[in-house]
């Protein structure tokens, strides 16, 4: 069989969605709410296909030692156009945040302990994984001095903004995650932007946040150069939020049609350009997107009880995902029973599927779920520790 055939991907996708029906049956679906509930479906698909793409490289770097895209279109859109469509979201979700910004005020301390709440506690748990791992393969035994060990730790706890390097001398540390925690920079320096963009666009912003995010976006500068391509995928989630706040899409967005744009949007994407490293790429994946974010939902798949809940758990499939790859298939070859062929390889990436989305549901679960909760609670604790801070005040 081709490695890179997408008949693999197709059934370990339905595999996941099989795995993820018996979540629903057993624990009941998502509530649906607000607008965007095809968005919280689209986020599941994109990190489940981002598994698929870092699947298909290892397969190839089982081979040759290099960690590159495998020689597919499909299989590097699949990780590449999720990705860009990520950023999308974040800036679409946002953005959208400043707009409404304009007829109430922004709780922008709210704002800022519910990035942390989000994005932090996983990534720890993330952390203790890959550094249990580390140790493992290391055989406990220190291999580097010690402030080199402190360096390479204190890179990846501040979220791989200054670097991912190896740790403790093990090569290709980064793989241990699929190398995935390089978006996070993106992400934090937009959510530092925020109170910049709001002032762009006249939402009063207390003059500290905007004093702290442009030092802080300063900083990460120094260290740390964003891609053009990647921005611009930011870029495209403001435009559709600007284009979904004014609902002259909503009617059209709605119709099957749209639909049919979406996926003949994305089917060119993936059979004109190699990698979406390019302006036109991006402009026809944001089309796409600006037309889910105003109302298409790929004839019903998008908003479906399935296809939430399995967005619910996006983060942790996206996050974790490279740890499950990574435990099976670095140790596969030391087992004795040699390099599996094509067949082989993905036969055993669809069995990883279910342990992937039982992981990621646990995970969500008890880590993220949870964590999120508690936002409203660490804000309030917050304002009485260091005094109150109003929302508008300057």
């Amino acid at each position: 069989m081709n490695p890179v055939s997408p008949l693999p991907a197709l059934i370990a996708l339905l595999v996941a969605l099989s795995t993820t029906l018996l979540l629903v049956k057993r624990f009941g679906p998502p509530k649906q709410e607000g607008r965007f509930a095809a968005i919280d479906g689209l986020r599941g698909y994109l990190a489940f296909f981002v598994f698929v793409h870092h699947a298909a490289i290892w397969y190839f770097f089982l081979r040759s030692g290099e960690w590159k895209a495998a020689p597919s279109n499909l299989y590097t859109h699949f990780g590449q156009t999720s990705v860009a469509m990520f950023f999308m979201i974040t800036g679409f979700l946002f953005f959208t945040k400043l707009l409404n910004g304009r007829r109430r005020p922004v709780d922008w301390l709210q704002l800022a302990v519910s990035r942390v709440m989000r994005i932090a506690p996983l990534y720890l748990f993330a952390m203790v994984c890959l550094f249990t791992i580390v140790t493992v393969i290391s055989g406990g035994m220190l291999n580097v001095p010690e402030s080199k060990l402190a360096k390479s730790v204190t890179q990846w706890m501040l979220f791989t903004v200054a670097g991912a390097p190896d740790v403790n001398g093990v090569a290709q540390t980064s793989n241990i995650l699929a190398r995935v925690p390089w978006t996070l920079p993106y992400e934090w320096f937009f959510y530092l932007s925020l109170p910049l963009l709001a002032l762009g666009i006249r939402v009063d912003v207390p003059r500290r946040y905007v004093v702290l995010g442009a030092v802080a976006m300063g900083l990460m500068l120094v260290v740390w150069r964003p891609e053009t391509h990647n921005m611009l995928s930011f870029l495209g989630g403001i435009v559709a939020a600007v284009v979904a706040a004014s609902k002259r899409l909503d009617g059209v967005a709605s119709s099957k049609w749209a639909s049919v744009a979406v996926i003949a949007c994305l089917a060119a994407v993936v059979a004109l350009f190699p990698t979406t490293h390019e302006p036109t790429p991006v402009l026809l994946i944001s089309v796409a997107f600006t037309l889910i974010a105003c109302g298409a939902n790929l004839f019903g798949v998008l908003t479906h009880a399935v296809s939430r809940t399995l967005g619910e758990m996006a983060y942790s499939i996206y996050l974790l995902h490279g740890l499950v790859l990574f435990l099976f298939f670095h140790w596969l070859p030391r087992s004795g029973l040699g390099l599996p062929d094509s067949v082989a390889h993905w036969a055993f990436v669809v069995a990883l599927t279910p342990v992937l989305i039982g992981l990621s549901f646990l995970t969500f679960s008890g880590i993220e779920k949870p964590a999120m909760q508690s936002t409203a609670r660490v804000t309030q604790w917050l304002r009485l520790r260091f005094g109150k801070v109003s929302a508008v005040a300057v």
